[in-house]
């Protein structure tokens, strides 16, 4: 399958630290690869470095087998949808003026805007006839991250980027999201990258785990490969599954 997106020799350093090194990989057309690391291992880096947020010091990065420094940098973050964990929603904008933002940047016209709203927010799970004209300040934490999913889909972009979008919530809105997301993903088949350090959420999204560590991508593998590795790093991240699955069965007992 044609590669997405693809790193080659990408290197990014901030004057002496190098925060990525050498990175060598690549994401085929509808793939999701999940970034599983600690904080400071290169996974948000990596991720910026695909929208031009971030240029590389080495190497080269190519979007749609166009190197990020030929892309328009304005005209390349419109065509990826961006979802973060703050979710970033303008307080000032209603919830279909938040979501139809890129729509109304590329001069969409306004019933073709408001049809595209409603598709999405339904997609999310969300009322438009309820939520359309509520200001995020009136959402639940949960809301306001459909709200932030619908919005990076609203153009209908290839590639989706998500950094860690759930990680603020509370475990019982999170996993809500999670299942919802996981349906939502099966069905757009979008080229995604996700960030996180939840290894259950790396195994529930990632068609590949990409395992970072001091700015190195140390593995890439399917999810099954990744919980059958013995190697010590993979098995420091399955040692919480590990001991949960053991509480619990000692509570069944």
């Amino acid at each position: 399958m044609m590669a997405m997106i693809r790193f080659d020799n990408v290197s990014y350093r901030v004057g002496k630290a190098t925060l990525v090194h050498n990175l060598n990989f690549q994401i085929a057309a509808g793939e999701t690869v999940v970034l599983l690391g600690q904080s400071g291992s290169g996974k948000t880096t990596t991720l910026k470095l695909v929208n031009d947020l971030l240029m590389p010091t080495e190497g080269t990065v190519f979007v749609k087998d166009r190197s990020t420094r030929d892309w328009n940098p304005i005209r390349l973050r419109r065509l990826i949808g961006y979802v973060i964990q703050e979710v970033g929603l303008f307080p000032h904008f209603t919830v279909s003026e938040n979501i139809g933002l890129v729509p109304r940047l590329e001069k969409w016209d306004a019933p073709k805007i408001r049809s595209r709203v409603e598709e999405v927010l339904q997609l999310v799970g969300l009322d438009p006839g309820k939520f359309s004209t509520r200001y995020p300040h009136q959402l639940s934490g949960g809301q306001r991250q459909r709200v932030g999913v619908a919005r990076a889909l609203c153009a209908d972009p290839n590639i989706l980027l998500l950094d860690e979008p759930f990680g603020a919530l509370d475990p019982i809105s999170r996993s809500e999201i999670q299942n919802e997301f996981q349906q939502l993903r099966m069905r757009l088949a979008k080229t995604m990258v996700f960030v996180t350090h939840d290894v259950a959420e790396a195994v529930l999204f990632g068609d590949r785990i990409g395992v970072m560590s001091e700015g190195k991508l140390v593995s890439l593998t399917s999810p099954k490969q990744f919980l059958e590795s013995d190697d010590p790093m993979i098995q420091s991240f399955l040692k919480p599954l590990q001991n949960l699955v053991s509480i619990t069965r000692a509570f069944r007992r």
